[in-house]
């Protein structure tokens, strides 16, 4: 029987050549998906998160929201890349090494093309782990000293969506207003997510 969430089908795949299959029919489609992977712990025969994006890649596809499902499993949601979907440097690096590799379908190589074109590219985002805080923002906070604990206090999640707010804004006056905006919240102990409770 087959399983949906928020309209979507949830699809199990056992193996990369499985999901390579499903998308060498349906990568044209339109249409996006929940995968379900098997937690580590669960032995059941899964695809592994980092197969199914490098053939996601491979296609033109991206992985997006991540979602829980049970005890065994989770879900994450892919689909095709928006003409104005932003790249991480990781997976330009990845998209590199697939090129590289004899591997990318040129759906792929549209996607990885058409980045190039409009500076999508160019104006890839650091990962969570690599992010550096902008001197702009540095500064303010040192002057703000309310805002500057209450940042260094936030959780990884709060502190990246924040950075990578600030990354994509280059616009002069409205990266001053969301400057302002960002310590302002801060002196208020406020954060763009809400805390997971575990």
């Amino acid at each position: 029987m087959e399983e949906f969430l928020k309209d979507l089908p949830i699809l199990p795949f056992k193996s990369r050549k499985e999901w390579d299959q499903w998308l060498k029919k349906n990568h044209k489609k339109g249409i996006a998906i929940w995968i379900k992977f098997a937690k580590k712990d669960s032995n059941v025969l899964s695809l592994t998160y980092a197969e199914a994006l490098d053939v996601a890649l491979c296609y033109g596809w991206i992985d997006s929201q991540k979602q829980k499902y049970d005890d065994f499993f989770w879900l994450q949601k892919f689909s095709v890349r928006g003409p104005k979907s932003i790249w991480s440097k990781i997976n330009r690096e990845k998209a590199n090494t697939l090129i590289a590799d004899g591997k990318m379908k040129p759906s792929g190589l549209e996607a990885v093309e058409s980045a190039k074109k409009d500076g999508r590219w160019d104006a890839a985002y650091d990962s969570q782990s690599k992010v550096e805080i902008p001197r702009d923002f540095a500064n303010l906070l040192k002057l703000r000293p309310k805002a500057k604990k209450f940042f260094e206090s936030l959780d990884s999640a709060n502190r990246y969506a924040i950075l990578f707010r600030l990354h994509h804004t280059k616009n002069e006056e409205l990266r001053k207003r969301k400057l302002n905006q960002f310590i302002e919240m801060l002196e208020k102990k406020e954060t763009i997510h809400t805390k997971r409770i575990k």
